[in-house]
C-alpha cells in the first residue's frame, strides 16, 4: 500500500551551502509508485532551482510507465573460452498504457542477435550508449503479444560478470564467474528493465561444463546433480539488482536446517566454522521482526577479488572470503546481508536516491541482531567504530553527498556507496528508536515491513508513513522538522544517540600511557583485546608517528603480519601514512591478493598523495588489475592515471 499526502513543506537542504527548498504537491511519475513529490534543490551557485521528480529513475532507460515488465526467463550457456553468456531471455509484460506499443529495455554492452514474439522476429532498435546507463533496447510489439524473447550474447567486459581463470581461485583447477549486478549492472548481462521500481520473478535454465555447479539467486537445490544443466526459479518479485549467477567448483555444507554455505572445496570448512551462528541470526530476526519469507537462507563464498564486503542476493547471499578471520570477529557481515532479507529485499529503495532505506534500515537492524546473539558489549564496540567511519567519510565528502536522500542525477549510482546511507541511516533509526523506546520501534518496524512488502518505495513514502504512525502516536517525542533534517540536510545533527563502549576505556588508557612514553608496546596487555579493541587502537593514532614508534608496535604485535584483513588494513594505512618501508611488501602483497573495494580503496587513495607512493600503487594496480572486478578497476583506476 502506498501512502501519499497533499502538502507543501518547506525543508533545508545543505549543498555546499545550506539553502532553502520546497517539496510541492504530488504528482504521477514512473515506475511503480503511486505517488510523489516534486522536491527543488538549489544549485551550488544558488543562481537557479533545479527539480528533482522524486520517484523518477534517472538511472533507467527503461519505459515501466508504459509497459512493464513482470516475468524473466533466461536460457543461456556460459561460455569460459569466450567468457560470455550466450541465450536467451524472455520477458512477460503488462501494459499499463492500452495503447502502448513500444517496450523499452536497458542494456549495456550486449550483442542483441533477433528478438520474436512466438517464434516470429520484429521490429528492434538499439540506440546510442551513454557512458554509463548503456543503450536503450526499443522493441515494436504487435498488438497481441505478451510476451517477447531476446536473443543476445554478453561481453567478455561485460560490467556485471567476472571470469577468473583457475589460477585466480581457491583450488586452482577449474574457472570461475560471478555477477554484481548492483547497482545498474544487471543490463550488462540481462536486457530488461533495470531500475528498482520494477520487480520480476523470473527462472533460469543455466548451461554449464559438467565439472561445475550453478547457483543462483533463486532456489537452489543443495542436492543438484552435476550434469551441466541446472534450473533455477525466484517466485518472489524482486529487482533486477538483485538478479544474481555463479558459476564454479562449489560444495555445500549445511549450518543449520535453513541454512548454509557454498564454497570452493578448500575453503568450506573454515567457511562453515566461521558462519555457523547464521542459523541462530535467522531465528533471532524472525523472533523480533516477523517471519523469514525467502525459504532458504545460503551463503556463497566468493574468490577474493570480490569487490564488496557481501552482496544481499536473496536466499542467496554472496561473501567475501576477506571476513573468514577464524574467530568469528567479522561475522556482523553476515547478520547485514541476512537483514536486507527484512530491510532491502523485502521493502526495497524505489530509486537510487533513496538507498538508505536499503541500508540506513539494514545496517540498524545488523547493530541489534548482533546484540541479541553476541551480547550489548559488541554491539556497544560495533556502533563506536561504525561512528567512527561515519565521520571519517564525512569530513572526506562533498557536502552533498552527505544527505540521505542524495541527489544523483547524472551521476553513476555507484557514487552513493560511502558510509553515509549506511551509518548514518541507522543513527537516525537510533534516535527515533529511544525517542519512542525500542518495544514500540521493532512494532513500528514489523508493521512497516508488512505494509510495503515486496514494493518498492521513495523516501517522501516513508516520510508519509512516519507521520501518519509515529508522529501521530508520539507528538511529544517525535518532531517532523527534525526528521526532515536527519533526511534532507547535509552532515550530522546535534545531540546525537551514540553508543559508549567500556571495552574502549582500557584501550584509550593503553594507547594514551603509549604516546606519552609511559609504557613500551609490549608492555600493553592485549591478550583478551577483541578484534573491535584492535581496530579501535589503531584506528585513533595520530596521524603522524615516528618510525621508532611504528617499529615498536610491528615488533611487539607483529602488525605487518596480521592475518586479520581488518586490522591490517588499518596498519597498512598507517605504515603509508608514515612511509614505514617494513610494511612495504604485506602492503603490495595486500593489494593483489585483495580486491574488495572498502579495504584497497583507501590504501591507493592514500598513495596517491605522494610521488613514491602512487609509483607502488601503479606497480600494485598492473599486477593486479586482470583479477580485480570490473568495479575495482573503475573505483581505484584515478589513483593510480
Amino acid at each position: 500500500m502506498t501512502i501519499m499526502t497533499l502538502r507543501t513543506l518547506f525543508l533545508v537542504i545543505a549543498l555546499l551551502a545550506v539553502t532553502a527548498c520546497e517539496r510541492g504537491t504530488p504528482s504521477d511519475t514512473s515506475g511503480t509508485s503511486s505517488g510523489s513529490s516534486e522536491a527543488t534543490v538549489a544549485s551550488e551557485s544558488n543562481a537557479a532551482d533545479q527539480s528533482i521528480e522524486v520517484g523518477k529513475d534517472y538511472h533507467s532507460l527503461s519505459n515501466p510507465q508504459q509497459i512493464i515488465v513482470t516475468n524473466i526467463a533466461l536460457d543461456l550457456d556460459v561460455d569460459f573460452a569466450q567468457q560470455v553468456l550466450r541465450g536467451s531471455a524472455t520477458l512477460a509484460f503488462d501494459r499499463k498504457q492500452a495503447d502502448a506499443n513500444t517496450l523499452v529495455l536497458d542494456t549495456r554492452d550486449l550483442t542483441i542477435h533477433s528478438v520474436t514474439v512466438n517464434g516470429a522476429d520484429i521490429e528492434y532498435a538499439l540506440g546510442s550508449a551513454d557512458s554509463f546507463l548503456g543503450a536503450p533496447l526499443s522493441i515494436t510489439l504487435p498488438a497481441d503479444a505478451q510476451a517477447v524473447t531476446v536473443a543476445y550474447t554478453t561481453s567478455p567486459e561485460a560490467s556485471g560478470l567476472q571470469w577468473l581463470t583457475p589460477a585466480q581461485t581457491a583450488g586452482g583447477q577449474h574457472p570461475f564467474l560471478f555477477s554484481q549486478a548492483q547497482a545498474i549492472h544487471a543490463r550488462s548481462f540481462i536486457p530488461l528493465q533495470d531500475s528498482p521500481q520494477v520487480r520480476v520473478t523470473y527462472q533460469a535454465t543455466i548451461r554449464t561444463p559438467k565439472e561445475l555447479l550453478a547457483v543462483m539467486s533463486a532456489s537452489n537445490d543443495p542436492d543438484a546433480a552435476r550434469d551441466g544443466v541446472y534450473e533455477f526459479t525466484m517466485p518472489q518479485p524482486v529487482p533486477s539488482y538483485l538478479i544474481a549467477i555463479a558459476v564454479g567448483d562449489l560444495q555445500f555444507k549445511a549450518m543449520g536446517e535453513r541454512t548454509g554455505v557454498y564454497a570452493e572445496p578448500a575453503l568450506l570448512e573454515s567457511a562453515a566454522a566461521e558462519f555457523e551462528d547464521t542459523e541462530s541470526m535467522l531465528i533471532a530476526t524472525e523472533q523480533r521482526y516477523g517471519p523469514y519469507g525467502w525459504d532458504r537462507y545460503d551463503l556463497l563464498i566468493l574468490p577474493p577479488s570480490f569487490p564488496f564486503g557481501g552482496m544481499e542476493n536473496p536466499r542467496l547471499s554472496f561473501i567475501t572470503p576477506t571476513v573468514i578471520a577464524g574467530d568469528k570477529s567479522l561475522v556482523s557481515l553476515i547478520a547485514h546481508e541476512l537483514a536486507h532479507s527484512w530491510s532491502g529485499n523485502t521493502v526495497t529503495n524505489a530509486t537510487w536516491r533513496d538507498l538508505w532505506l536499503n541500508e540506513g534500515f539494514t545496517t540498524y537492524l545488523t547493530y541489534r541482531i548482533m546484540e541479541i546473539v553476541y551480547g550489548t558489549d559488541r554491539y556497544n564496540m560495533e556502533a563506536v567504530l561504525g561512528f567512527q567511519d561515519l565521520e571519517a567519510d564525512i569530513d572526506r565528502l562533498d557536502a552533498a553527498d552527505t544527505i540521505l536522500a542524495i541527489d544523483l542525477r547524472g551521476r553513476d549510482p555507484d557514487d552513493v556507496f560511502s558510509n553515509v546511507p549506511y551509518e548514518k541511516g541507522a543513527l537516525f533509526l537510533r534516535e527515533i528508536e529511544q525517542r519512542v523506546g525500542r518495544d514500540q520501534f521493532d512494532a513500528f518496524l514489523t508493521n512497516y515491513f508488512k505494509e510495503f512488502a515486496f514494493q518498492s518505495i521513495t523516501t517522501d513514502q516513508f516520510v508519509d508513513y512516519l507521520k501518519q504512525t509515529l508522529l501521530v502516536e508520539y507528538p511529544d517525542k517525535l518532531s517532523e522538522e527534525r526528521i526532515n533534517q536527519w533526511i534532507f540536510e547535509a552532515g550530522l545533527l546535534d545531540k546525537l544517540p551514540l553508543e559508549e563502549s567500556d571495552a574502549f576505556t582500557k584501550v584509550d588508557t593503553a594507547r594514551m600511557q603509549w604516546l606519552g612514553g609511559e609504557r613500551a608496546a609490549s608492555d600493553i596487555e592485549t591478550k583478551d583485546w577483541t578484534v573491535h579493541q584492535w581496530l579501535y587502537f589503531l584506528n585513533n593514532m595520530p596521524e603522524a608517528l615516528s618510525q621508532e614508534q611504528l617499529a615498536d608496535l610491528d615488533n611487539a604485535f607483529g602488525l605487518t603480519e596480521s592475518r586479520n584483513n581488518e586490522i591490517a588494513h588499518s596498519w597498512l594505512l598507517m605504515s603509508i601514512k608514515n612511509w614505514y618501508e617494513p610494511a612495504l611488501p604485506r602492503l603490495h602483497s595486500y593489494l593483489t591478493s585483495i580486491g574488495r573495494n572498502k579495504l584497497v580503496k583507501p590504501l591507493y587513495r592514500e598513495l596517491a598523495k605522494s610521488e613514491k607512493g602512487k609509483a607502488l600503487g601503479q606497480k600494485a594496480f598492473a599486477e593486479a588489475r586482470d583479477g580485480y572486478h570490473p568495479l575495482t578497476v573503475k573505483a581505484n583506476l584515478p589513483f593510480v592515471e
